[in-house]
C-alpha cells in the first residue's frame, strides 16, 4: 500500500520561508514523478511544482523564483522549499506520485498559512 506523508506546514509571516517534506512508503519512489499541489479555500486544487524521476523540474508561474522542488530517491523523500511567502500562498499543500501529467497517489495534505 502506497502512503505519502507530508510535513513542515505551519503559520509564517509574509516574506518568510517554510520547507515541506513528503515521505513515501510502499512503492519504488524513484520510478515516479513527484508533484506538489495546493488548494486554497473555495479554489480548485492546482499544481505548484513537479519533479520527474530524473530531476527535471517545472513550476507554476506564481511560484517561479520563490519555490524549489527537490527529491532524494535514496531516502524516498521529496521537499518543497518555499521562500518569500505571500498571503496568496495560503493553502493546503499535497504531495503526489505518478507520471508527468497524471498523479496516482496522494498525501493527506499539510496546511500552510501566510499571515501577519
Amino acid at each position: 500500500q502506497v502512503q505519502l506523508v507530508e510535513s513542515g506546514g505551519g503559520l509564517v509571516q509574509p516574506g518568510g520561508s517554510l520547507r515541506l517534506a513528503c515521505t513515501a512508503s510502499g512503492t519504488t519512489f524513484s520510478g515516479y514523478a513527484m508533484a506538489w499541489y495546493r488548494q486554497a479555500p473555495t479554489q480548485k486544487r492546482e499544481p505548484v511544482a513537479v519533479i520527474s524521476n530524473t530531476g527535471w523540474t517545472t513550476y507554476a508561474n506564481s511560484v517561479k523564483g520563490r519555490f524549489i522542488v527537490s527529491r532524494d530517491n535514496a531516502k524516498n523523500t521529496g521537499n518543497l522549499q518555499m521562500n518569500n511567502l505571500k498571503p496568496e500562498d495560503t493553502a493546503v499543500y499535497y504531495c503526489a506520485l505518478g507520471s508527468l501529467g497524471s498523479m496516482d497517489y496522494w498525501g493527506q495534505g499539510t496546511q500552510v498559512t501566510v499571515s501577519s
